[in-house]
């Protein structure tokens, strides 16, 4: 469905108990709402969870900025390297806000917040800008953007950055699953198939790579968000595969060092996505995690 959120025109899935306690899924760059796996989401139903998932600004079907143009990314990059401001048309700042829209819409007061990948960087502005709407915190393959930090392995980069080969559905699919590929869980295999058919119907709900180009820039405007860890008070858990080749490791430890009272699961075999061999243990992380906030988490906002 769609609803108004920061002023911006944003699709919500919203399933579960109205009376159970929420929990906020915020997915990564260039993903849809449908990337958080349905079997995930019947996971925490099953637990008693309300659970709403948003296509974030740019992308799937919530409201697109195709105005801004497409970015230079190359630019972008150089000025990054050379420590220069980088600007684009919105910040992840702003994408934090569209989800806290999002619950101000639903009329949710606080959260157990989950964020994957650039979800996850949203998270961060969130649960540090907003505090009191974000009952725990679970970031799941994410990173602060610390320059120190180590950056993508190069087949990684060239996979991210590359095109799909012709046009239509077919070919982006393919582009679509080689990335996966390059990026997926050594230890639990995709199920090409699979995973090929997941990528289709992504393709045919909404495929709009200018908006996944605008999110990559806001990252890279983003900089370094080390200041904000230490203003998040949430219950946290650093979900993070010991095997991402896209956000590796030292990145998740990183966040488990400087976010008070973090909690660590690094999962062996685990790369940059969300095998189906592991749901059952994310929606536990995100259960047991959420067991921790004090009070009760979920009120019904107040007018």
């Amino acid at each position: 469905m769609q609803i108004q959120a920061n002023g911006l025109q944003i699709e919500v899935d919203d399933q579960g108990p109205r009376d159970g306690p929420v929990v906020l899924l915020i997915m990564g760059l260039g993903m849809q709402l449908i990337a958080w796996p349905q079997a995930l989401v019947d996971r925490l139903i099953a637990r008693g969870f309300r659970v709403v998932r948003f296509d974030n600004r740019d992308i799937g079907l919530s409201q697109h900025f195709d105005h801004a143009g497409m970015p230079n990314m190359l630019l972008a990059g150089l000025r990054y390297t050379l420590r220069l401001p980088v600007k684009s048309p919105y910040t992840l700042a702003d994408m934090a806000r569209d989800a806290r829209g999002v619950l101000d819409a639903l009329g949710i007061a606080q959260a157990h917040v989950c964020g994957a990948s650039m979800g996850g960087m949203i998270a961060q502005h969130l649960a540090a800008e907003a505090p009191q709407r974000v009952a725990s915190l679970t970031l799941m393959m994410t990173t602060s953007g610390a320059r120190s930090l180590p950056q993508p392995a190069w087949p990684v980069r060239r996979a991210l950055m590359s095109r799909p080969m012709g046009k239509g559905t077919e070919a982006a699919a393919d582009w679509i699953l080689n990335v996966l590929r390059v990026i997926g869980s050594p230890g639990y295999p995709m199920d090409t198939a699979a995973m090929r058919q997941r990528a289709i119907d992504s393709v045919q709900r909404a495929w709009h790579p200018a908006g996944s180009a605008r999110q990559l820039l806001a990252i890279v405007a983003d900089g370094d968000r080390t200041p904000l860890l230490a203003r998040i008070n949430a219950p946290t858990r650093i979900v993070h595969g010991i095997a991402d080749p896209l956000v590796p490791l030292a990145c998740g430890q990183q966040l488990a060092d400087l976010i008070p009272g973090a909690q660590t699961d690094l999962i062996p075999g685990m790369g940059h996505d969300l095998p189906d061999a592991l749901l059952e243990r994310f929606a536990q992380a995100i259960a047991d995690n959420a067991a921790r906030a004090i009070a009760s988490p979920c009120e019904p906002l107040k007018s």
